[in-house]
């Protein structure tokens, strides 16, 4: 078996999952919640294995995965979402991503997140965010947009976008295509773990909306709310949003 190290896994990982993901809708054979379900088994099943094989001693925390909490005791935990944004790539949109992190004691170290549709794969190891002229954009969820976003919008001049995926809207930021990306209203670690790793290794600020670092792998995995933005932009957005955004547990 060949060794690779922590960022060539993840970024392998990330690049195989997102080949199978997209293998499953061809020819048209499956769509809607079949093609989801089917996607996310036949992913999840290769990850597991590649991960036994190569990791054998660190932890696991997956969406698609029964958390029998024994990663708590690890301090090497591997976070992952094999489609983060199941609506839109059952769909056929292209706003969904792969995400596939490694977390120390904690904190999200390294991580890979794909955006399969753009052949495209983002290593923390490998990445930095665009510093151009401000998109006046910020980014929320299309599904469960966040109560005040568009007063914190409104607020900070800039327009509302609504996307798929975390990992999508997080990466918007890092192209330079928005400037904020916020959520409120609750995900969960494998959410966040990767988008949060590509972010931060990339220059961007990322936090929750108080403004405090994002814990990962803890007993309960929500996370009540996220910020990626622009590092130029951080003291405006905080203050917006704790103007105009409840606060949120």
């Amino acid at each position: 078996m060949r060794e690779l190290d922590d960022n060539e896994l993840a970024y392998h990982l990330a690049t195989g999952i997102g080949d199978i993901v997209r293998g499953t809708r061809a020819g048209g054979l499956l769509y809607g919640r079949s093609l989801a379900r089917v996607a996310n088994a036949v992913a999840q099943d290769w990850t597991d294995e590649v991960l036994s094989g190569h990791r054998p001693d660190d932890g696991t925390l997956s969406e698609g995965v029964a958390d029998d909490l024994s990663r708590l005791d690890k301090s090497r935990v591997w976070i992952i979402d094999v489609i983060d944004g199941t609506k839109e790539f059952s769909t056929g949109r292209s706003d969904w991503s792969v995400h596939v992190a490694l977390v120390e004691d904690g904190v999200p170290v390294l991580a890979s997140v794909g955006l399969p549709d753009a052949r495209r794969v983002f290593r923390s190891d490998q990445v930095d965010h665009v510093n151009g002229p401000s998109s006046g954009k910020i980014v929320i969820s299309r599904n469960n947009p966040p109560e005040g976003a568009r007063e914190v919008a409104d607020a900070l001049g800039l327009t509302v976008r609504p996307m798929g995926s975390a990992g999508a809207k997080m990466l918007s930021v890092l192209l330079g295509d928005a400037d904020v990306y916020l959520h409120a209203g609750g995900q969960h670690e494998w959410d966040q773990a990767a988008p949060v790793a590509v972010a931060l290794a990339s220059g961007l600020h990322a936090s929750c909306l108080d403004g405090s670092p994002i814990k990962f792998n803890k007993s309960k995995t929500y996370s009540p709310d996220i910020l990626v933005c622009r590092p130029d932009l951080t003291e405006q957005v905080l203050a917006a949003v704790a103007e105009h955004m409840p606060a949120h547990v």
